[in-house]
C-alpha cells in the first residue's frame, strides 16, 4: 500500500520483494532503524556505495557503518574479538556500532570503509531493517538518510524532505524510537567510545568490567559522526544559553511553556525522551522559519552526554 508520497511505502511482503529487487540491482533505498532512518545499499557493491556518497555529498574519507542481521553474517567480513562478543550478547540487536578489524578476504568494498583496515558494524533492532537483512545475501552500508553535515531523519517524511524523488523507494517504519545515532565503540585495542549514544559509557564499562575512555575527536576517522560540523539544522545554534533573546527558538528541558518560541525536549526531564525528540524539534524549528536556535543547559549524564555531543557539533556550523 502506498501513501500520498510517490516514493514512500508501507512495509509488507510485497514491498519486501520490491526492496530486495532494488537492492540486488544496486539501488539505494531509505529505511528505518531504531536510531534514525538510513540510506541503505549493498556493502559489497562499488556501484551502490558510490551512489550513497553522491546522494549525501559525503566526504570519501568518512566511512560507512555496515549493518548485518546477526553475528553469523558478520563473521565473514570482520574479526570478532572477546570484547565484541560480550557487548554483542548484552546489547544486540540494538543501537551500538563496533569498530573491528576488517578481514583481508572481506567482500566489503574499500570505498565503504574509506580505505581503512577497520570497519564499523551494527545489528539494528528495527523489524523492517531486520526483515530485509535476513533475506538479502549481503550486508547494508547504511549512513543516516540526510545530506552530509545535516540533521539525521527520524521519519520517512524527513527522508523525502532530504532527497525528494532522488530515491525511488523509502520504507515507512514510523518515527524512530531512539532518535539519535548509535553509540560507536572502538574495539581494536583498548575499548573506547568514539561517538556517544543511548548506550552510555557506564553500561559498556559494566559489561566489559573495564574502565572505558572517550575519544570523540580523532585525526583519522574510524567512525561516522566525528566531524566537528555535523547534525546541523541549517541555522545558527547557540548552546548552554541562560536567557532567551526574545526572537530565536529556545530548546529546553522541562514543563511546556506558553511562549510559542519555546520547545521542550521532555516535560518530564527524561533524557532518553529528550534525545528522541532532538532532531524532530530541530526540523520543526527550521520549517517554522526561525533564523537561530538557542539551547538551554542539558545535564551531561546518561543520554544527555549524547545530546550534548550532537548539539555541540551542530553549533559548529
Amino acid at each position: 500500500m502506498k501513501n500520498s508520497y510517490s516514493n514512500i511505502f508501507t512495509f509488507n511482503k510485497k514491498i519486501l520483494k520490491k526492496t530486495i529487487k532494488n537492492l540486488n540491482n544496486g539501488k539505494v533505498i531509505g529505511l528505518p532503524t531504531e536510531t534514525v532512518y538510513g540510506l541503505g545499499g549493498n556493502a559489497y557493491s562499488k556501484k551502490s556505495i558510490q551512489k550513497i556518497f553522491k546522494l549525501k555529498g559525503r566526504p570519501k574519507t568518512n566511512p560507512l557503518i555496515i549493518h548485518y542481521y546477526n553475528i553469523n553474517y558478520a563473521k565473514e567480513d570482520v574479526v570478532l574479538n572477546k570484547y565484541f562478543k560480550k557487548l554483542y550478547k548484552k546489547f544486540c540487536p540494538g543501537p551500538i556500532t563496533f569498530i573491528l578489524k576488517k578481514k583481508k578476504n572481506s567482500k566489503i568494498h574499500s570505498y565503504a570503509s574509506a580505505g581503512l583496515n577497520t570497519v564499523g558494524v551494527r545489528f539494528p533492532k528495527h523489524k523492517v531493517a531486520r526483515s530485509i537483512l535476513k533475506e538479502i545475501k549481503f550486508p547494508l552500508a547504511m549512513p543516516s538518510a540526510n545530506r552530509s553535515t545535516r540533521v539525521s531523519p527520524v521519519s520517512a517524511e524527513d527522508v523525502y524532505d532530504e532527497f525528494k524523488e532522488k530515491i525511488n523507494l523509502i520504507l515507512n517504519g514510523g518515527k524512530c524510537k531512539i532518535g539519535i545515532e548509535s553509540t560507536v565503540v572502538d574495539l581494536i585495542n583498548d575499548p573506547k567510545i568514539l561517538r556517544p549514544g543511548i548506550i552510555d559509557k557506564s553500561k559498556i564499562a559494566k559489561t566489559l568490567k573495564l574502565k572505558i575512555n572517550n575519544s570523540y575527536d580523532q585525526k583519522k576517522n574510524r567512525s561516522p559522526g566525528m566531524m566537528e560540523k555535523h547534525y546541523s539544522p541549517g541555522i545558527p545554534v547557540l548552546i548552554n544559553q541562560n536567557k532567551h533573546d526574545g526572537k530565536s527558538a529556545f530548546i529546553y528541558l522541562g514543563k511546556k511553556c506558553r511562549n510559542k518560541n519555546f520547545f521542550s525536549l521532555s516535560k518530564n526531564l527524561d533524557l532518553d525522551e529528550a534525545a528522541s525528540n532532538l532532531y524532530k524539534i530541530f526540523r520543526l524549528i527550521k520549517k517554522k522559519g526561525y533564523r537561530k536556535i538557542q539551547i538551554g543547559k542539558i545535564p551531561n549524564k546518561g543520554s544527555g552526554i549524547a545530546i550534548n555531543d550532537r548539539i555541540r557539533r551542530a553549533s559548529n556550523s
